[in-house]
């Protein structure tokens, strides 16, 4: 995607072949930061600390972080030691897991000669392999899109909620929940995107908004609890969500708030889709609400807010000092309320039966 009239994706080596360059999203939108990562605990940390959040890029960072930490030390005691360290960042996001697995089955067998080059095109594979799913799913949507449209006469724009980022920084290009936005955009198809704020850390307000700035997208930010207000008064046609795990029966797990948002959503006969790509299902997981772990974050992303002020990015504490807080990251909405899985391979139920038609050899993952 363009920034400032220039191409970026969110994840790309540097010139020297090896480093990893990654957007630093903790500064966004007021500063726009070129990290460089050059080691697996810098990696780690940029995973751990949200430098790049959102389920595909958290796995196609891991894989990169693979290759770092094979720099250091490529023996089979240390591919597991790498694996560990990696899927330890962050418990929710299943990408993770499943980019850390997919190296491991192709470095395992190698010698150890072969495994540092090895890994960076199966890395190289992976952020591919996900511009062109995202690509895809950005085509899926954009037909529900289309179809909103001239059921409204082809008047006015159609009016989509989304909740958290689920753009192209959350992924290595096109994003997911974004996708079918940007798609309709290009075709010419007018939209409008109602953004979340997002709270506790603002994805919605930092990085939403800043994505559907750059590509000139007309575009609200609104409270979290605004939604069902919204909704209420025919303002939504249609919640588009992405997730950071996808059970096999059709559930749901994304930012927190999103179940709520899926509520109003079923209360008002607002459509509600969640755009996905078929790494980010797990197959061994039946039940999300009491399967998927849920990551707790730190106190202090509830208890202080970010901001720019006097040109300088500060944080300002907006409780007493005394005060508590507690942070799940995710929430986990049950297939019941989601009208549909926007996915590379198309449009299903969010049930097995929908996802095993689209993906009946990945079933056998369970």
């Amino acid at each position: 995607m363009d920034v400032n009239g220039t191409p970026y994706r969110s994840i790309w080596l540097a010139k020297n072949g090896w480093q990893v360059d990654i957007i630093d999203q903790t500064r966004l939108p007021h500063e726009f930061v070129v990290a460089r990562l050059s080691t697996l605990a810098q990696a780690a940390t940029a995973i751990r600390d949200m430098l790049v959040r959102g389920a595909p890029l958290i796995g196609a960072t891991a894989a990169y972080g693979f290759c770092l930490g094979l720099r250091e030390k490529a023996d089979d005691a240390e591919l597991g030691k790498i694996a560990d360290t990696l899927v330890d960042c962050r418990p929710t996001a299943v990408n993770l897991r499943w980019a850390v697995q997919r190296m491991l089955a192709v470095l395992t067998p190698l010698p150890r000669s072969a495994r540092v080059s090895t890994a960076y095109k199966e890395a190289a594979a992976i952020c591919e392999e996900d511009v062109v799913t995202n690509k895809a799913i950005g085509r899926h949507g954009a037909g529900l899109l289309q179809d909103i449209w001239k059921k409204k006469g082809q008047h006015g724009p159609v009016n989509i909620l989304t909740h958290c980022n689920a753009g192209w920084l959350a992924t290595v290009d096109w994003g997911t929940a974004l996708a079918p936005v940007f798609r309709a955009h290009s075709d010419g198809i007018p939209v409008h995107v109602w953004v979340d704020e997002t709270r506790p850390r603002n994805q919605g307000a930092h990085l939403t908004a800043w994505e559907l700035v750059s590509a000139g997208i007309d575009h609200h930010l609104i409270v979290d609890n605004a939604g069902g207000h919204l909704m209420q008064h025919g303002e939504v046609d249609i919640c588009i969500v992405g997730t950071d795990r996808t059970a096999a029966s059709g559930d749901v797990c994304n930012k927190i708030g999103t179940y709520l948002k899926a509520l109003a959503a079923f209360d008002n006969k607002v459509p509600f889709y969640v755009a996905l790509p078929g790494s980010t299902i797990d197959w061994q997981v039946t039940n999300g609400v009491g399967e998927i772990p849920i990551e707790e974050r730190d106190s202090e992303e509830v208890l202080v807010v970010r901001g720019l002020h006097d040109d300088k990015i500060e944080g300002v504490r907006i409780a007493p000092a005394d005060t508590p807080a507690g942070n799940p990251a995710f929430d986990v909405t049950p297939a019941r309320l989601v009208t549909g899985l926007i996915t590379e391979r198309g449009v299903c139920p969010a049930s097995r039966r929908g996802l095993s038609s689209l993906y009946p050899k990945r079933e056998n993952d369970a």
